[in-house]
């Protein structure tokens, strides 16, 4: 007989409790005998925090880090526990997080000292005696006004700011050891959920925190420096800051006061004059006949590749676009994954035989007739695309493997010039939240992918997680192979996007598998001022996604 006080929790794998009405989830997590890793619950596609009371029976799922939602929460709640451990140990110094990197973010601490690994080790040892404490994050809900004035006697005018720009009466604090802050996310329950991490220092008070993602099975990846994506991202924000341009509040005041369109003109400037460098440095090598550019997806290859392509012919050059997609193997030939559907992405789905014969035989001045790849036919057509190199011909190649030494084994290295294209927004939300690499390119795909193929945001985000695995395979192990980093994000571009992707995501209902992931991304875009879109110039990049004229 079932007690009227009490409530019956289904989970998904039909095993069913009774608990007393209004027992927090973590207590129910708890009753099922899950451990810590337990980071929310899914009802009906809402995400929710363990905190919370289930006042009646329902069917529910628990979260992990393996969740897109979980790995937010995850990734908050080890930064709020490196800030706390921090001003534990060095009250005088400050955490700001910067941008992501594969597998990881980028923090720099803040302050007049410079630490050392001895100081990082006591800031380590911090942290695992809060997460051995087991300490519950305290929610809090401040009233908007509250909120404002906490952060300006804190000195944090940038966070006041971006709360002023936002229309909720209530905003969310998380507690932790006496201090307050919040990541734009939902916190876990308490500090011992938080166990896999590793802090690499990397000198000059920059640190890279790396957490296991959903690609690497829950496991904490190794290390891996990347240099080139870091300086790059440095480059970018060095520039704002000269621009007093650090916040996405600089943008909106930018907004407010009717000139981002200079603004904008600037970025745009940027942008070019980093491709015309580029351009320089391949002129100069006269050994240089091959270009082979690479990214993840929705990281503007196509207009890259135009605009390279008349920066060389502006400085005398004759230049050949070739796909590597164009030389994709006769579907019946193309390799199968484990789940026997044909795999696309890697490299062996690539007629290597064919592509470097062509290429060697351009090398050596031969006509040849590259082909045009029919997806519909999954055949390669050859129609009298005929061509032929030049003494002042040079040759772009675009595709997934253009990093990769095994795609061109058989040409001298010293004849490839490799570039690796990425958005690396350097722009921050406020000092503990930056723009996400990953989001600016989910939300450019989104509207590129509703705009040329009709597709919702469930459809996007369901095929974006198997876009993401290919890059993690295919494109982020060889970027140290690239010659040189084009950061193709404008910082200005969210507001323009928000305009797009708006209507989009507020399309899509709790009924769909995506649901909680848009909502997020709709947090995300409240503190950004829109921006219309026939600001953007015609042969912007920002073009490839939201449509109209380019170049």
């Amino acid at each position: 007989m079932i007690h009227m006080d009490n409530i019956t929790i289904t989970l998904l794998t039909g095993e069913k409790k009774e608990f007393p009405k209004n027992t927090t989830y973590y207590e129910i997590s708890k009753g099922f005998n899950l451990n810590n890793d337990i980071l929310g619950v899914k009802i009906n596609n809402e995400i929710f925090e363990l905190r919370e009371r289930a006042d009646s029976s329902k069917t529910i799922s628990f979260i992990d880090l393996n969740d897109l939602t979980g790995n937010k929460i995850y990734k908050s709640g080890l930064e709020f526990i490196f800030e706390v451990a921090l001003k534990t140990v060095f009250p005088e110094l400050e955490i700001t997080y910067q941008h992501s990197v594969p597998k990881g973010f980028l923090g720099e601490v803040i302050g007049d000292k410079m630490l050392t690994q001895e100081d990082i080790s006591l800031i380590k040892g911090e942290m695992a005696k809060i997460i051995s404490d087991d300490i519950p994050f305290k929610k809090l809900n401040i009233k908007k006004k509250e909120a404002i004035n906490y952060y300006y006697q804190n000195k944090q005018n940038e966070k006041a700011e971006n709360i002023q720009n936002i229309s909720d009466k209530v905003v969310t604090f998380y507690e932790l050891k006496g201090h307050y802050n919040y990541f734009y996310s939902d916190m876990p329950y308490s500090t011992g959920s938080i166990t896999k991490y590793d802090i690499v220092y990397l000198g000059r008070n920059r640190l890279v925190f790396i957490i296991p993602t959903n690609r690497t099975n829950g496991e904490l990846p190794e290390y891996v420096h990347y240099d080139n994506i870091i300086n790059s991202f440095l480059v970018g924000k060095n520039w704002l800051e000269t621009l007093n341009m650090k916040y996405v509040t600089s943008i909106n005041k930018t907004v407010g006061s009717g000139k981002i369109k200079e603004f904008m003109k600037s970025c745009e400037l940027v942008f070019n004059l980093n491709i015309a460098k580029v351009a320089s440095n391949i002129t100069t090598n006269r050994n240089i006949k091959f270009v082979l550019i690479a990214g993840p997806s929705s990281s503007g290859k196509t207009t890259t590749t135009k605009r390279l392509a008349s920066y060389l012919m502006a400085q005398g050059f004759d230049t050949i676009n070739i796909s590597i997609d164009d030389f994709f193997l006769e579907r019946e030939e193309s390799p199968k994954d484990e789940n026997g559907n044909y795999d696309f992405e890697c490299l062996t789905a690539i007629d290597l035989n064919l592509f470097n014969s062509t290429l060697q035989k351009l090398l050596k001045g031969e006509e040849v007739t590259l082909p045009t790849f029919n997806f519909v036919t999954g055949k390669k057509e050859f129609n009298n695309n005929v061509v032929q190199l030049k003494d002042n011909s040079i040759v772009l190649i675009e595709g997934l493997h253009g990093l990769n030494d095994e795609l061109l084994p058989s040409i001298d290295n010293k004849y490839k010039y490799k570039i690796y294209l990425s958005p690396f927004i350097p722009l921050n939300i406020d000092k503990h939240n930056y723009i996400s690499t990953v989001d600016l390119r989910l939300i450019r795909r989104i509207i590129r992918d509703n705009r040329t193929r009709n597709y919702d945001v469930n459809n996007t985000i369901h095929a974006w997680q198997s876009v993401r695995n290919g890059e993690e395979k295919y494109i982020f192990p060889y970027i140290h192979q690239a010659d040189v980093i084009i950061n193709t994000a404008l910082p200005y571009e969210i507001g323009v996007l928000k305009v797009y992707v708006e209507p989009l995501l507020r399309s899509i209902s709790v009924l769909d598998d995506y649901y909680e992931e848009a909502r997020r991304l709709l947090n995300f875009l409240k503190i950004f001022y829109t921006i219309p879109g026939e600001y953007v110039s015609s042969d912007s990049i920002l073009r490839e996604f939201i449509g109209g004229n380019n170049d």
